[in-house]
């Protein structure tokens, strides 16, 4: 990849709707998923449903970290961040997502000591300037961003650090795709695999979905042409009557993965019983946590946590969202109520969330246009 505009160009984006279109039975409906919320954004950012034909849709999964964090966490996260002589991290999406007594920036308003941190080596940097206060991490994210926790835990341990600790949130891909396949709301016809979760577990792992459920899967790229190319390996693999798991994104994501990246998180975390997804309810295996080797960098350990459910509110419908049911314009409080400046659940909130993609780029309505397709 030399310029990012090889990958926005409109003749070749043109060119590639036009054999999408010639792949398409007449009369079938095709419904495909993108996992990963950056697709989501991507797609409604340069209006790449335009340039699909009318019976191929795209729905959105639960590939969005923030947004699949329960009410509950935020709560227990707030509660530590109030205990004597805390410092509480977090990245910057995770400040305004809402639990049942507020967000972080509600909790800062009040008295807690919370910071917005860019990388978990900002909090380290804060634990070892700030020997005298106890600095937590709340950590976030898919296997994409597990790795960098896991080698700052390491590198607190071998400096000795022992006022830096992780409440660890990270959430694996694969359990929360076999949940959405096992679930009967959703019919689907093909996945376009999360590019940026895909650079460290690689394709590998995706290949029962293939072959335990017949569905077809291309892990894709960020890029317009990167998306119109996925979903026309797609719907050939549908016309050839073949199943397989392919990798489009080649320049970036390797077959086997980041072998040195996932050793990292095989050393440091483990896998949980279960764990509570919003929308999806409690999935096993769906989640990491620290090894018991590495409980003294253990927030869930070394605080009383108070581990309190905390239902959705009733009118927020993230959680149907997420899982591909609904359209977010489908919500009753989309765009009125809930906004990116007053939002109701995390879909609103997050960079990644595909209300706030619906919304950011003025998709309020069903509504489609075929100019692109017949120019």
């Amino acid at each position: 990849m030399r310029f990012v505009d090889e990958y926005r160009d409109a003749d070749r984006a043109r060119a590639l709707a036009t054999q999408i279109a010639a792949l398409c039975e007449p009369g079938r409906q095709y419904k495909f998923m993108e996992v990963c919320g950056g697709h989501t954004h991507t797609i409604y950012k340069h209006g790449l449903e335009d340039y699909l034909p009318e019976n191929v849709s795209l729905v959105h999964g639960p590939g969005c970290p923030v947004c699949v964090i329960p009410m509950g966490r935020v709560d227990d996260a707030i509660a530590i961040a109030h205990e004597p002589g805390v410092i509480m991290t977090a990245f910057g999406d995770m400040m305004r997502v809402p639990g049942g007594s507020g967000s972080f920036f509600d909790a800062k308003a009040a008295g807690a000591d919370i910071r917005m941190v860019y990388s978990p080596l900002d909090a380290l940097k804060i634990a070892r300037t700030n020997p005298d206060r106890r600095v937590v991490f709340m950590a976030i994210g898919f296997e994409t961003t597990s790795p960098s926790t896991a080698m700052t835990v390491l590198r607190a341990a071998a400096e000795g650090i022992d006022n830096f600790s992780v409440f660890c949130n990270h959430v694996t891909i694969l359990p929360a795709i076999k949940a959405i396949l096992d679930s009967p709301d959703l019919r689907l016809d093909g996945f376009l695999g999360p590019g940026h979760v895909s650079t460290v577990i690689g394709c590998r792992p995706y290949e029962f979905i293939a072959r335990d459920y017949g569905k077809p899967l291309v892990c894709a790229g960020f890029e317009p042409l990167d998306l119109l190319q996925s979903v026309f390996m797609l719907l050939e693999q549908l016309a050839e009557g073949r199943c397989e798991v392919e990798n489009q994104y080649t320049r970036v994501v390797p077959w086997e993965g980041n072998l040195r990246a996932l050793e990292a998180i095989g050393r440091v975390m483990e896998l949980r019983p279960y764990f509570e997804w919003r929308g999806l309810g409690f999935i096993s295996h769906s989640a990491l946590r620290m090894r018991d080797e590495y409980a003294a960098f253990d927030a869930e350990r070394l605080f009383d946590v108070p581990g309190v459910r905390v239902a959705d509110p009733k009118a927020c419908q993230c959680g149907e969202v997420l899982k591909g049911v609904l359209k977010p314009w489908e919500c009753k409080v989309f765009g009125t109520a809930c906004t990116p400046e007053t939002p109701i659940g995390t879909c609103m909130v997050s960079s990644e969330g595909a209300c706030a993609a619906y919304y950011n780029f003025g998709r309020f309505t069903r509504q489609r246009l075929a100019v692109a397709v017949r120019a």
